[in-house]
């Protein structure tokens, strides 16, 4: 049996920022992997300078971010899908989102082709945004928002009836890769190595922000050996990730010593599993294929 696996996320670069050891991880044990982009990240702002000075991220920023899209998943491995919906940017509170935009569409209307895709890869295992979107960005909470409905009506006929035959997934994860548990180990393992380090102290600041967010995860999956496979996608994201990124201050080898996981939480299960897991596909048998 292929076992496979899908990540819905709501803009390129997002898979490679919240999961992509994970991704890696899969790929390399044989599943498939199926990466959904919700959205093509029009109106993000190009945050690395070098980038920027590229006429095309001024003329054609979509087409750039399709660009570093392909680079991502040729790094990674996975199959990739994008939704076609448009960026709806982070509008100041009070205001609201672009007409026509992501998160201006009904659920039920942007739901009809994730519906689809699922029902066309037949995944058994989803991975999505938890109901704050993993952060309060609109595109993140309407991912959460569509998941959810894939997630519940994918595997009934009546729902959606010319979006393909039913398949019902088996599982459903919310991403918790940022979490305090981890953050804790890092600045304890980075003290211990390195008790004068810069780092030290951005750590200290990220423990006391992160403790106010307590971990939620019950899947632990070990992908220490990705880390630098993960940071290549995430580069690939050139428009989004400036070569001084936060995202490389963690030496990968204090990580994978402090925690060599990705985390998730199980949000719903259609077969019988533990408290606490390894394996994303813990429980799935060929019955379930």
């Amino acid at each position: 049996m292929t076992l496979r696996l899908i990540a819905v996320h709501a803009h390129p670069d997002d898979e490679s920022s919240k999961g992509a050891a994970t991704y890696a991880h899969y790929v390399d044990a044989g599943a498939q992997v199926l990466i959904v982009s919700c959205t093509g990240g029009e109106r993000g702002d190009v945050l690395n300078e070098l980038v920027a000075r590229d006429p095309k991220s001024r003329r054609d920023l979509a087409g750039l971010r399709r660009d570093e899209m392909a680079r991502a998943r040729e790094i990674i491995g996975f199959e990739h899908r994008w939704l076609g919906y448009q960026d709806s940017g982070l509008p100041a509170e009070g205001e609201a989102v672009p007409a026509g935009s992501f998160a201006d569409i009904p659920v039920e209307v942007s739901a009809e082709p994730l519906v689809r895709i699922v029902r066309e890869f037949r995944p058994h295992v989803m991975i999505t945004y938890n109901e704050q979107g993993g952060y309060p960005h609109p595109d993140h909470i309407r991912c959460h928002e569509i998941s959810k409905l894939a997630w519940e009506v994918s595997g009934d006929a009546e729902s959606y009836p010319a979006a393909g035959a039913p398949w019902t997934i088996k599982k459903m994860y919310y991403e918790s890769i940022f979490n305090a548990e981890r953050i804790s180990h890092m600045l304890d393992t980075l003290q211990a190595h390195d008790p004068e380090s810069p780092l030290v102290a951005q750590f200290s600041d990220l423990a006391e922000r992160f403790a106010l967010r307590p971990s939620d995860s019950t899947a632990k999956i070990e992908v220490g050996r990705f880390f630098e496979r993960r940071d290549e996608a995430l580069r690939a994201h050139a428009s989004q990730v400036p070569p001084d990124s936060p995202f490389f201050f963690w030496p990968n080898e204090i990580q994978r010593e402090a925690w060599p996981f990705e985390d998730y939480r199980l949000a719903a299960s259609r077969v019988a599993t533990s408290a606490f897991e390894a394996d994303l596909f813990q429980g799935i048998e060929e019955k379930d294929a």
